[in-house]
């Protein structure tokens, strides 16, 4: 697909780099101190690079300083059930924000890095408000106008992509669940797609579904001897 990436460049020249902001600062302050420099701040994560089945997620927010959040962090370090309930303030709270996703098939039909962008650009032209800065965690930037940056490790940095975080990983995994219910064998409501022991199994015995990234199982199969 002609809207799909193809090639992606990784350059510290795209980090975000702030003189004379130490390490240790707060989420919320170190969001504070970009807005100093650029203004607005919208944040971006992805959820779902990682597994063998299902969309990959993304979304972007722009928080609203009147309307202070605690405990936002990198999701993966939240239980789900704070997730949940950072997931549902996020969205009273955010001035603005967008999940979208890509496709199993637009996956398929190109690479998993270029869908994974992809659902951030759609998540960030979703926004019916822009912001002085974009901070996308990671060290890969989707093709989107305006002021953009990468930050290693920023859902762990970031307040704003943080909040990113928790709702494209919250809204990924109630889609794995809604799968499960159409694919009750495979166990997608506990792994959510990932490589698990138990996934292969279920594979191994029921053959690949739908939503099955079916190039991840390459190496799989012929390892087991299997188309």
């Amino acid at each position: 697909m002609a809207e799909l990436l193809s090639k992606h460049h990784k350059s510290e020249e795209q980090q975000l780099k702030l003189d004379g902001v130490p390490d240790d600062i707060s989420l919320k302050e170190f969001d504070s101190r970009v807005a100093e420099v650029y203004g607005s701040v919208c944040g971006i994560d992805e959820a779902g690079r990682g597994p063998m089945a299902g969309a990959v997620y993304a979304a972007a927010v722009i928080l609203d300083p009147e309307k202070p959040i605690d405990g936002l962090n990198d999701s993966k370090k939240l239980t789900e059930k704070k997730r949940e309930k950072l997931f549902d303030e996020i969205i009273a709270k955010a001035k603005v924000f967008c999940v979208a996703f890509a496709t199993v098939e637009e996956i398929e039909s190109t690479d998993i890095l270029s869908a994974d962008l992809l659902a951030m650009k759609r998540a960030y032209e979703g926004l019916h408000e822009k912001a002085g800065i974009v901070i996308v965690d990671g060290d890969v930037l989707p093709g989107i106008d305006g002021e953009i940056r990468a930050l290693k490790k920023g859902d762990a940095r970031s307040e704003a992509v943080a909040a990113a975080s928790i709702l494209a990983k919250v809204s990924r995994d109630r889609y794995m669940k809604e799968q499960a219910l159409l694919y009750p064998q495979y166990g997608f409501e506990k792994h959510k797609g990932y490589g698990t022991k138990a996934h292969m199994d279920a594979v191994d015995t029921y053959g690949l579904c739908p939503i099955h990234r079916a190039s991840f199982f390459r190496k799989h199969f012929e390892k087991n001897g299997q188309r």
